[in-house]
This record gives C-alpha cells, sequence and structure tokens, in this order.
C-alpha cells in the first residue's frame, strides 16, 4: 500500500495534503482504474488523520470526478477518458452492448457542465425516479367530440401493455391532473398541441401516439373499380372525416365513400346493401357490421368484401411506450 505522509506542520491543511496525494497516486497510474482506495480506518491508522477528515477527502474526490463509491463496497477508482470501461460489468451491458458507452457521453456531458458526479448521480436518479412514477398511472384522453379515438387507444393499450389505462376527455384532463402528483398522458399526435397546454403546469409527461398509416389498405382502395362504392366504419369520428380526404385524395369522385360508426345501425344496413368493400378501422366496427349484415341478409344479393385493420396505432408507437414506461 502507498504510504501517505502528513506533516503536521504545514501551512498547506492535513486534508488538502492528503487530497493531493491521492490525486497523485491516481494521476500517476500508482492507483489505475477499479482500484479500492484504503478504508477510512486503515488510512487513520497510516496518516494519524481523523477518519471524518479522510471521508471528507473522499467525497471531494467523487466530487471531482477521481473515484466512485458504491455502497457498501467501497471507493474506487473512476476510469478516466473511458480507458478502463465499466468495472462493474453489468449482464444488462451484454444485452446492450451501446448502452455503456451512452451513459459515458451522457455523464462526461454534465461534467463538462460543471456538474460533480454526485450531482450527475441525482440527476439521473430524479429522472428516472419520475419516469416510474409516473408510469405508474397512465392516462388517455381525446376531445369529447372524438372519445372514440380514446377507446381505440385503450383497448389496444390495455392489450399491449397488459397494464390498466384510464381514458379521461381532454375537457377534463385539467381536473384530473390536479388529484395527482405524477401520470403519464397518452394522445394521438393530432392533439399533442393542447394536451401539452394542459399538461404543463403539472408533474406529468405527455406521450404523442402515431396511428397506423393504413398504406396496404389505401392501396386496395387505389384499385377499385369506378362508381364503386366503398363504406368505413371506425369509433373514431375524426378518423372518418380524415380517411374521406384521404381517399377523395386518391379516387376523387370516381368512387363513392360512406362513412359511420358502429353505434349507427341504420346507416350500417344501408352501406351493408350498398358498399362493395366495408373497411373497419378497428373489431369493434367489424362487430357491429356483421351483426348489421345479419339483419338485412335477405336483401343482399352479394355480400360486401369485409376489411378489418389489425391495429388502430402504429407498432413503432406502442414499442416506444413500452420503453418509456419500462415495460420491455
Amino acid at each position: 500500500m502507498i504510504q501517505f505522509r502528513i506533516q503536521p506542520d504545514s501551512e498547506i491543511p492535513a486534508s488538502t495534503q492528503l487530497f493531493n496525494q491521492i490525486q497523485f497516486a491516481i494521476a500517476s497510474g500508482q492507483y489505475p482504474p477499479a482500484y479500492k482506495l484504503p478504508s477510512t480506518r486503515a488510512l487513520a491508522m497510516q496518516t494519524g488523520l481523523h477518519r471524518n477528515t479522510i471521508s471528507k477527502v473522499y467525497r471531494q474526490l467523487e466530487e471531482e470526478g477521481f473515484v466512485e463509491s458504491l455502497a457498501g463496497s467501497g471507493i474506487y477508482v473512476r476510469a478516466q477518458g473511458h480507458e478502463g470501461g465499466s468495472k462493474l460489468q453489468s449482464p444488462i451491458l451484454k444485452q446492450y452492448p451501446q448502452a455503456y458507452k451512452v451513459v459515458q457521453q451522457a455523464v462526461d456531458e454534465l461534467l463538462s457542465q460543471g456538474c460533480s458526479l454526485n450531482q450527475a448521480r441525482e440527476i439521473f436518479l430524479a429522472e428516472i425516479d419520475w419516469r416510474l412514477r409516473c408510469s405508474a398511472r397512465v392516462l388517455v384522453t381525446a376531445p369529447k367530440q372524438d372519445i372514440g379515438a380514446g377507446e381505440l387507444m385503450v383497448h389496444e393499450l390495455e392489450e399491449a401493455l397488459k397494464i390498466p389505462v384510464q381514458l379521461v376527455a381532454m375537457e377534463q384532463l385539467a381536473a384530473v391532473l390536479d388529484q395527482t402528483s405524477s401520470a403519464t398522458v397518452v394522445t394521438h399526435r393530432y392533439f399533442i398541441g393542447e394536451v401539452e397546454a394542459l399538461a404543463a403546469p403539472k408533474a406529468v409527461r405527455v406521450i404523442p401516439l402515431d396511428i397506423q398509416d393504413y398504406a396496404k389498405e389505401y392501396n386496395q382502395f387505389k384499385n377499385l373499380p369506378k362508381d364503386s362504392c366503398l363504406a368505413i366504419v371506425s369509433l373514431s369520428p375524426g378518423w372518418l372525416r380524415a380517411a374521406e380526404v384521404i381517399i377523395h385524395g386518391l379516387r376523387g369522385d370516381e368512387i363513392l365513400v360512406m362513412t359511420s360508426q358502429p353505434k349507427d345501425s341504420h346507416k350500417l344496413q344501408a352501406m351493408v346493401r350498398r358498399a362493395q368493400v366495408i373497411f373497419c378501422t378497428d373489431k369493434p366496427s367489424l362487430t357491429a357490421v356483421q351483426e348489421a349484415m345479419q339483419v338485412v341478409h335477405e336483401d343482399i344479393i352479394r355480400p360486401p368484401k369485409l376489411i378489418c385493420g389489425e391495429n388502430f396505432i402504429g407498432s413503432n408507437s406502442i414499442n416506444l411506450l413500452k420503453r418509456e414506461l419500462g415495460l420491455g
């Protein structure tokens, strides 16, 4: 073990002498990365300093980035300039080999801005703790006039995430957020601006979701014969309006487009009598169309072709939300 010597009659404080000597031992390579520093008891016996003084020196070394403390293990020399990598290789790093580099870069950036390692740790832990607390309550929001879009998102998120999800009308969101200390609010990207404005004063985060692009279905609609009738059924009236605009852009007045929500049974019955193709964005809509076909089956000469979208929410958004909520 390196012998540290303290000169009691020096004008330099004893703690500064010890700090400088340990710093030199690290800089000169005598204490290499991942080297465990002597315990405060051992160093007190060697130098004659009080253990509290040595603890103060160790804290200063940690704050300035020379060492790091591992609870229950001790004080270790920190790898400088990434020459040593991580001294304790977590199994997670084998699964995510770039993760350590990402963390190193983030910590280095914080240090370059003047943060100490302790402060960097507090920042990381605070962010992680906040995200975990937010993940404990997931709210889906949509305006009342398009609450069907919210119902679709709730249905698919509960199925994909395997956690409870609460639907809140956007008009009631502020009041609900007043009653919670943390939450994650999920909404359709179309509504993100309004939702962020409501959530900004609260301790919540907002995550936008993208719906499916339905490119495969739109390609089928492109090839429908002229004068065909295409019917579209969805829980979301907003999506129906958007789809009508998109299809008109694709085909103009070449085909007739009918739209309906699944609760409008009279309109659904008219659709199944008239349309050659019926596209449903969700399973509840498909079920409603099938029931309408049963009601008027005697009036149908040629049943329409039924197409049902697999999901309303895009798979990339689902995967992003799983990661943000710590669900895999």
